[in-house]
């Protein structure tokens, strides 16, 4: 089967959509496709690689407007390709707009990763050409039952939807190191800090969406916690002055970047893992899996979204209202004061993702679909 994935960014840009992005094309070239990726280079200059078995082709990038990346380029190498399958990461809109165009597949398949939230006038002036694409695409791919459900959007092409959940590698988080996690934890918890003080954990890009403002509000009512904040991002600054300002700069660090292969270790040096999210730009949150890989019990909250997919309220963590520190500070709490619990729920977590969020799972998910539409 020849596919081509159309997105902005690829590796070795680091999110959760290019992260999804390169472990889905590289796993598809694998099982013997040929598989290319068409996305903007980080220039003005079109280049192509092959990155492990995966042709990349970086197409020349004129601007950026609104966080997404205008190329000219990539509408004519688009033009070029006929792959079996052209495979949409939404949202998107030029590269949409350049399938919806000048795309020459034999089917076209969308996975929606995100409600356009944010950038209201991009959403109001996308709208009526978004919703032809939509209507052109043959099947449109959520990352959750939850987002179908919630979306205004997706319910108008509800019949063409189907949840495909997005997964990891578990393997790197299930046997972590016993010293790397012990070392990771005293770096994190600071010098003459007990080992035996609770340690929250939080990863991500540090963008407005993550609503971390509500989880270092929530730290003044838990005296006996740290927080590891573990990622960097444009809230940053601004949340590392109202960490001084709470009077709790003391119990949080701000750890900076960290490459994935050396993530494990963080999440096995913690007690809790907290996803304190406060819009629906979080339409997932594939750290939480990474959490639970680790047995580690996870806090999320409800935007409407996958969050309160991956983590199941009482089961494998906790779910609370967004935008709420007093009701983060009770969950925090209650999983502190009771080890039995954090170890159970760690464990169903775990157990969770194992079976329901491998790569394998998934891979096999969006196959059948690309046949589907296919008719093979």
């Amino acid at each position: 089967m020849r596919i081509v994935h159309v997105y902005k960014d690829y590796f070795p840009v680091e999110g959760g959509i290019e992260n999804h992005l390169k472990s889905l094309a590289e796993a598809q070239a694998a099982r013997g496709h040929e598989v290319s990726v068409l996305v903007t280079s980080r220039d003005r200059r079109t280049h192509i690689e092959n990155l492990n078995g995966v042709r990349v082709i970086f197409a020349a990038r004129l601007a950026t407007v609104s966080s997404t990346p205008i190329s000219l380029a990539m509408w004519e190498r688009l033009s070029r390709e006929r792959p079996d399958i052209a495979h949409l990461q939404f949202p998107y809109p030029w590269g949409e707009l350049a399938q919806y165009c000048l795309g020459r597949a034999r089917r076209t398949v969308l996975t929606y990763q995100s409600d356009i939230v944010r950038q209201r006038y991009l959403r109001v002036v996308y709208a009526p050409l978004m919703h032809r694409v939509l209507a052109q695409v043959d099947k449109i791919i959520a990352t959750s039952p939850n987002y179908i459900a919630s979306s205004a959007v997706l319910a108008r092409w509800k019949d063409k939807c189907v949840a495909v959940p997005m997964a990891i590698d578990p393997l790197p988080f299930l046997n972590v190191d016993a010293e790397a996690a012990r070392k990771t934890r005293q770096q994190l918890s600071g010098g003459g800090v007990s080992d035996n003080t609770p340690l929250l954990l939080f990863t991500g890009v540090l963008r407005y969406y993550k609503g971390l403002q509500y989880l270092l509000e929530a730290l003044p009512s838990i005296p006996d916690v740290r927080l590891a904040v573990v990622g960097s991002g444009p809230m940053e600054r601004e949340w590392k002055e109202r960490a001084h300002t709470l009077g709790i700069a003391d119990r949080v660090k701000f750890v900076g970047e960290v490459a994935n292969p050396q993530l494990p270790p963080f999440y096995a040096a913690c007690d809790i893992f907290v996803l304190p999210s406060c819009e629906r730009s979080e339409a997932f949150g594939l750290v939480q899996l990474e959490a639970m890989a680790a047995g580690r019990p996870t806090i999320a909250t409800e935007v409407g979204t996958g969050t309160s997919f991956v983590t199941q309220h009482e089961v494998n963590g906790l779910i609370v209202p967004a935008r709420d520190p007093v009701a983060l500070a009770a969950a925090i709490t209650r999983l502190i004061r009771d080890q039995d619990l954090r170890a159970r729920m760690g464990a169903a977590g775990r157990e969770r993702v194992l079976r329901h969020f491998t790569f394998e799972t998934m891979i096999q998910q969006i196959e059948a679909v690309y046949q589907a539409v296919l008719g093979v």
